[in-house]
């Protein structure tokens, strides 16, 4: 069989969200099924890393598709012609996007619907094309990969779409996640913070994150507790708005706030081991990767009960209201002083990593490309 994939996000030292998903998926995918030949729709030069096996056909379709009117154009006139020209028998999304217009047999991955509950949170051009294009891929869609239960119901909900045509595979995280030793938690602490500890906060700095909310959380606990621990943001300021700037400027703590922006993969382990705790305040996600992250790094968890958050973290978390800034504070109190609640977080969160696999989402992958072609 010709399988093409949307490897758009495939993009060297910038793999983040859809590029993550995409490259540990597919690179399992090409590798475990020899007997297929895939090709990669690209929108720009690619980088021959990604080009993971024998069997993997590389095709760079322009024009570079990242604003709403390229998209139109990529996939509606780029990718449609593709799939026809290269006799593609599937064409396999990890971001969603479909061409609406072709006749070929189709699967899209939605992660999440946040745009349709929180638009407000994305740029006016984005918003208005995912609210009139992603109810048209859902329905275009042979069939529907999603990453936890919770979206599953969001997207037979919103759209109207059968049970049936959805499944769920959960995310992983990388396999180089695990826990330090002692004398490089030191070292981390030193680079990073002056030595103290840290709650940490991984992810872009979207409005969904709840960054605002969080700072506010955090000043409130230092102000309780005179608490010498500090908060580690690791992320991209893509979405750094004036509502952020202004909020974190009139913190009496800024000092105790410390961005460290995009970091490696390696890093950001030792960053997890070495932490305190992480707090994830997003009030709405679609898995939440960074959970399964700390967990196998050992580090404890305060997280949002929001949306799939809890069914992702069960019993390895203790959760709190993303939209009460007293209770994210709260929290933060609870993790700090009571170190035998770290140690069982920390106990059931190594069992609860174990439910979570990049081998489990890319075979589960997999079986719905099956259930297509065999259909």
């Amino acid at each position: 069989m010709n399988i093409a994939v949307n490897t758009r996000f495939l993009l060297p030292n910038k793999l983040e969200g859809f590029g993550w998903y995409t490259h540990e998926v597919i690179s399992r995918m090409v590798k475990a099924h020899p007997e297929h030949q895939f090709f990669f729709f690209f929108d720009r030069k690619y980088d021959d890393k990604f080009i993971y096996a024998d069997n993997v056909t590389p095709v760079v379709l322009n024009p570079p598709a990242r604003h709403p009117i390229l998209f139109r154009i990529w996939f509606e006139w780029s990718v449609k012609r593709a799939l026809k020209k290269y006799n593609i028998d599937l064409f396999f999304s990890p971001d969603g996007y479909l061409s609406t217009s072709s006749t070929v047999k189709q699967v899209a991955v939605i992660h999440d619907l946040n745009f349709e509950h929180y638009p407000e949170d994305l740029p006016k051009s984005a918003r208005k094309y995912l609210k009139k294009w992603f109810p048209r891929f859902a329905k275009k869609a042979n069939r529907i990969l999603t990453v936890s239960e919770y979206s599953k119901q969001d997207i037979m909900n919103t759209y109207g779409i059968d049970s049936s045509l959805i499944d769920v595979g959960h995310n992983g995280a990388g396999d180089f996640f695990k826990p330090i030793l002692s004398p490089e938690k030191e070292r981390v602490k030193s680079k990073f913070t002056d030595n103290k500890s840290y709650f940490l906060f991984v992810g872009a700095l979207h409005p969904r994150k709840n960054i605002i909310n969080l700072f506010k959380a955090f000043d409130q606990f230092k102000t309780q507790t005179n608490s010498p621990t500090k908060l580690l943001v690791v992320g991209e300021k893509y979405w750094w708005n004036d509502e952020i700037k202004n909020t974190f400027e009139n913190l009496h703590f800024t000092n105790d706030i410390v961005f460290t922006g995009h970091v490696q993969s390696e890093e950001l382990n030792e960053i997890y081991g070495a932490g305190l705790a992480l707090v994830f305040p997003s009030y709405f996600e679609g898995f939440g990767i960074p959970l399964v992250e700390a967990m196998k790094c050992e580090l404890p968890i305060v997280s949002s009960n929001a949306t799939c958050l809890p069914e992702v973290a069960g019993e390895a978390a203790i959760y709190f209201d993303p939209f009460s800034i007293e209770d994210i504070a709260k929290q933060l109190v609870t993790i700090s002083t009571n170190e035998t609640l770290r140690t069982l977080l920390i106990k059931k969160g190594k069992e609860r990593a174990k439910a979570f696999s990049w081998d489990n989402t890319a075979e589960q992958a997999w079986k719905t490309i099956e259930t297509v072609l065999h259909a």
